[in-house]
């Protein structure tokens, strides 16, 4: 507990503390916050993609059975691909963040990848901004061919990983990567910054709760619409344990010249795209806040005076 008390009033209370867990639904709120603001900071006045690359059905055994394995094959095979078709296609050094998702909107085990590509690339030896094309990135059904053989070949070298039985169930030959323009960046970022540090699902979401059953909410991703599910309360613990990722994994991560020992390219950049029409470079500003608490009573500020431990 955190003991407060009120330098004005004298009013003192006790808080209990947030417990840090990065799945926790009510304890991530500022760490969201400042995450959305560094990002903000990075956004270069150019037009946005988001790249989608999914797991199908049949690997999704792996992503219960070895996470981080295949997590970090994730990230390892959607970045050397996008790496690769730039360098392929001249567009220079590329700049995107990725973000790994683990469930559907049902809350069912659906790994994926989104990843919010800039149009356009830096090239290091002449030290020009490339423009790209803000209506195409790259083709997606070739994202896809190679986002598949590049998977298959990366579990096959791994040392735990395994492909299950082909004839139990056979790899579809289609997998499905998504490649759509999204502006200039920003109402992407507050889109994944709402689902990324919070709880697989929210305490609001939850309906009802009895002895035998929870019952959560949840939007259909075709038709739109509200709908309900109900579950067994163990199997109800099960499909939210299942989305814990495993310790030590980041599930985000930034590439290019939007990597974090990257600040003064970034700046160099900024300064070479001064000239584009109604941008003012972001203002840097302070990301960490320290904690405040108004008293109820006077509404002047209070002051931490220690934290205490509950037995």
């Amino acid at each position: 507990m955190s003991r407060w008390t009120c330098n004005h009033c004298e009013h003192v209370e006790q808080q209990p503390l947030s417990c840090g867990h990065r799945h926790c639904p009510q304890c991530q709120h500022s760490t969201t916050t400042h995450w959305l603001e560094r990002q903000q900071q990075k956004l270069l006045p150019v037009h946005y993609f988001m790249v989608t690359f999914t797991i199908p059905f049949e690997l999704r055994t792996l992503a219960r059975t070895q996470p981080k394995a295949l997590y970090q094959l994730m990230f390892k095979a959607s970045s050397s691909i996008l790496k690769d078709f730039s360098a392929r296609q001249g567009k220079g050094e590329l700049g995107f963040t990725s973000v790994l998702h683990t469930h559907s909107r049902r809350r069912e085990m659906h790994p994926h990848l989104h990843i919010i590509v800039a149009c356009g690339g830096y090239d290091p030896k002449n030290k020009v901004w490339l423009k790209g094309n803000k209506g195409y990135l790259f083709n997606a059904f070739t994202l896809a061919k190679v986002w598949r053989a590049r998977i298959l070949e990366g579990i096959n070298q791994h040392d735990t990983l395994k492909l299950p039985d082909y004839h139990a169930k056979p790899l579809p030959k289609k997998w499905v990567v998504d490649c759509q323009k999204i502006g200039y960046g920003l109402p992407a970022l507050k889109y994944l910054s709402r689902y990324l540090y919070r709880g697989v699902l929210p305490d609001k979401d939850i309906t009802n709760i009895t002895c035998n059953s929870v019952t959560f909410k949840y939007k259909d991703s075709q038709t739109k619409t509200l709908k309900y599910r109900t579950l067994p309360i163990l199997e109800f613990l099960w499909l939210i344990l299942q989305h814990v990722l495993p310790k030590g994994l980041q599930r985000v991560r930034d590439y290019g010249f939007l990597r974090g020992n990257a600040k003064a390219l970034r700046w160099e950049i900024m300064l070479l795209l001064m000239r584009t029409t109604n941008w003012i470079a972001p203002v840097q500003t302070t990301i960490k806040h320290l904690a405040k608490r108004v008293c109820p009573c006077c509404q002047h500020d209070m002051s931490c005076v220690g934290v205490s431990r509950t037995m």
